[in-house]
């Protein structure tokens, strides 16, 4: 048996030199670049980015022409959505950063630190510097080799000061370098504010100005991304610094939280089953359909900058796991993979629509789909939200953060035309294991912050009860071109005790498909998903305001316009204001 810490160093060397040409004092990268690094059965894995890259019509944008079989006609592989083979004192494409302060030691904190890079050529440096300037000019803190399959690395920090704001760069051979800002913790602030975020398009590239500038104005002390950073499932690598590029500029200089959903790691819909084998890419017979390096690739990139795990042992398959704790500010967020453990519904339970995990039939019995053995989060995760409920030291507040919602607070699927009775990709299957992680959260006093599901929503979940559990705010997607949904109830009328003085006509309690109960407090339904300005994507903010006792939901549209007062306006329905919960009475 390994020991905890053992595991840990095995895991950190994993993150740092799973490459295939991180060799102890190699310092260039080698002439020779394995063009398949996931296998044989996987040739074209993340092939923007790998091999002879620079040597691909992709590296130039280039539309590549292919021959298919039995030469009738030529069709055309659509090139990479920016330019990769560029500047070399540009190889830098951004850097992303937690820091971890235990209570009460500001002076004791941990920085983690990630990069990313664009794909290099042989010969060139396979190391990259961190630097910090703390008054005194540039001194250089540490020292990382870049990964192969992915072009990324990581750094940990110990013994930082989190008093401080630290001016930081990241440095790659002579010239190229990406400089950014460590703040200091919020610990003293009266607010504290986080951007929800999920989902971001891929079918729409180039820049996200008018994100950024609203999340500049905004100027939220972290960032949340719940997944679906990119929807280029077979691409990651590209994908992940197509996003990177689009928010560079506000990631640059403040914490942030990335978790890979589904689409991250190649997937229609995952539900991990501890690590299983997929048997094709939509996932609904449980585990992953693509190799296991390629899944702990995408892990690596999007959580090697996040606190260490705190039971760090990789599931089956050895893919690694993530689950972690961060705070901010005094608030204590859980971050959780409510993908990982979850159970696939594909010979589990009763077909009862046209997909395994898609209900239709108004005839079903819910208790059918909810059977005995079926996970959610795992014991794993259970174990740590029990210890992490009761710990409150040095925490004002506190928040769990997933990929998805605990419910299914949507109607409509994908068009106006396409109502599910149930969605078993949301968390509210299985009910069981629903109920279980939410009583927990509801025992911690903490709100659950996610994404995933297209469409912004506030609830109060009820377990037992309606309205006797946790608060949740799941955000719009960033870009809505991928598939729409909608909260349309079939007989159009309000729920009991609906929320007063909306604007909305569908709020107050009601049970979804699965029979589980919510309280809805506000939705944003997509008006005109052919109108840009009209798709309801955005992102919500998230503030705890301490002196007051109240969280402050907030949602804004990605094409935010001002109000009379001058600030931008937000969806109708919003803001949503509930009470700041404290520790368990007990």
């Amino acid at each position: 048996m390994f020991s905890a810490t053992r595991i840990v160093v095995l895991l950190l060397l994993g993150m740092i030199c799973s490459g295939s040409f991180c060799r102890g004092d190699d310092s260039v990268v080698p002439q020779h670049l394995d063009p398949t690094p996931f296998g044989d059965k996987f040739p074209s894995l993340d092939g923007w980015a790998t091999g002879q890259w620079w040597t691909k019509p992709s590296a130039q944008r280039a539309m590549a022409t292919q021959q298919p079989a039995g030469g009738k006609k030529k069709r055309r592989r659509p090139p990479v959505p920016f330019q990769i083979n560029i500047p070399r004192d540009e190889v830098i494409a951004f850097a992303i950063y937690t820091v971890t302060v235990p209570p009460g030691k500001p002076t004791a904190s941990t920085l983690k630190l990630s990069a990313q890079l664009f794909p290099l050529k042989p010969g060139e440096s396979n190391q990259v510097r961190l630097e910090v300037d703390r008054g005194t000019g540039w001194t250089e803190i540490g020292k990382a080799t870049i990964n192969y399959p992915g072009w990324d690395t990581s750094f940990r920090v110990p013994k930082w000061d989190a008093t401080k704001s630290v001016p930081y760069r990241v440095r790659h051979g002579e010239r190229a370098e990406f400089t950014g800002m460590i703040r200091p913790d919020p610990a003293k602030k009266n607010e504290i504010s986080v951007a929800v975020m999920s989902c971001n398009s891929s079918r729409t590239p180039g820049q996200r100005e008018a994100l950024i500038n609203g999340l500049k104005k905004a100027d939220p002390d972290l960032l949340f991304f719940a997944g679906d950073q990119t929807y280029r499932h077979t691409e990651h690598t590209i994908g992940w610094l197509e996003f990177g590029l689009q928010f560079r500029d506000i990631i640059r200089d403040r914490p942030a939280i990335t978790i890979p959903d589904d689409h991250d790691v190649g997937q229609g819909n995952l539900w991990g089953a501890g690590g299983g084998k997929a048997r094709t890419s939509a996932g609904d017979t449980g585990g992953y359909f693509y190799p296991t390096s390629y899944v702990n690739m995408v892990q690596r990139q999007q959580t090697s900058h996040l606190p260490d795990p705190v039971d760090p042992a990789p599931v089956n398959g050895d893919i690694g796991v993530y689950f972690t704790r961060l705070i901010v500010g005094g608030v204590d967020f859980a971050i959780l993979e409510d993908r990982k453990f979850k159970t696939g519904p594909n010979g589990t339970i009763p077909k009862m629509g046209p997909r395994a995990d898609h209900i239709n039939d108004p005839a079903y019995d819910r208790s059918a789909i909810d059977v005995p053995g079926l996970k959610l989060l795992g014991q794993r995760q259970l174990d740590f939200l029990k210890s992490w409920a009761h710990d409150w030291k040095g925490v004002r507040s506190k928040a769990a953060l997933s990929q998805t919602a605990f419910c299914g607070a949507v109607h409509l699927h994908g068009s106006p035309d396409n109502r599910l009775l149930a969605d078993l990709d949301c968390n509210g299957w299985p009910q069981t294991g629903r109920n279980k992680a939410l009583r927990l959260l509801k025992k911690a006093g903490a709100i659950h912050l996610c994404g995933d599901q297209h469409l912004a929503v506030v609830v109060q979940h009820g377990i037992d009860e309606f309205r006797d559990g946790p608060w949740s705010f799941t955000s719009p997607a960033l870009v809505n071109t991928i598939y729409g949904r909608w909260w349309h109830p079939e007989d159009e009328q309000a729920g009991p005790h609906p929320i007063s003085g909306s604007p909305l006509p569908w709020t107050g309690d009601y049970e979804d498909g699965l029979g589980n109960k919510i309280t809805m407090a506000a939705y944003a339904n997509p008006e005109d998903r052919t109108d840009k300005t009209k798709r309801a994507d955005g992102y919500g903010i998230t503030l705890f305001e301490f002196d007051k006792q109240k969280i402050v939901f907030q949602c804004f549209p990605r094409f935010t316009t001002q109000g009379a007062d001058g600030a931008p306006k937000q969806f109708p329905g919003w803001p949503v204001t509930v009470p700041l919960e404290g520790p368990p009475q007990d």
